[in-house]
């Protein structure tokens, strides 16, 4: 039997897309607790990413590793969902790893039970459809955003619309997510500064 508080931010998560209780309590007789300590990965690339997870507390990352080289992709905060999506949606080996920058409690489903309620409950199915399109969204619109964007204007983008990313990821990291290197990254904080 789960204790309420660990589920209290996934259901009010849950509440905000208009799912029923007797979903949502379907939905959360089906997690599990998992935590996981800083460095160590939810998710390797190559392996198989068999679980969605909800972040209850903590911060993961995603990233390509290169021939040694990382390019973060994205990093995840508390209260939201995070997976190596295309893996999970395929059951092929992943692409990318997640893993957590700070100790990470996490509650996770498995691909399972995810498709299983998706069957069972249109209101579900349709909070999966709305997750999927606001990845999608995002997805989209960092590639643009990659393609057509100068690094300071991404730099600023990101101070403005992601601030707890500033306040707790390494500025190495930051600079891998905008694809630039460290200095570039030095060079556009210590100019804006001076302006």
């Amino acid at each position: 039997m789960h204790d309420v508080s660990p589920l209290r931010p996934i259901q009010e998560f849950m509440r905000r897309f208009g799912v029923s209780n007797d979903t949502l309590e379907k939905f959360c007789s089906k997690l599990t607790e998992r935590n996981v300590a800083k460095k160590d990965y939810f998710v390797r690339q190559g392996e198989t990413c068999r679980h969605i997870a909800f972040i209850n507390e903590g911060l993961l990352r995603l990233f390509y590793d290169v021939e040694g080289e990382e390019h973060i992709r994205q990093f995840h905060f508390e209260n939201s969902f995070c997976s190596e999506y295309q893996s999970f949606l395929t059951q092929k080996p992943a692409q990318m790893s997640l893993q957590a920058l700070e100790d990470t409690t996490l509650l996770i489903i498995s691909h399972h039970d995810m498709y299983d309620l998706f069957a069972q409950s249109k209101d579900f199915e349709r909070l999966g459809r709305i997750l999927a399109e606001q990845s999608f969204i995002f997805v989209s619109q960092r590639f643009a955003s990659m393609l057509l964007e100068s690094p300071e204007t991404r730099y600023q983008r990101l101070v403005q619309e992601r601030p707890k990313v500033m306040q707790r990821v390494p500025q190495y990291m930051i600079a891998s997510y905008l694809g630039i290197t460290p200095q570039a990254l030095s060079r556009i904080r210590k100019r804006l500064s001076e302006e």
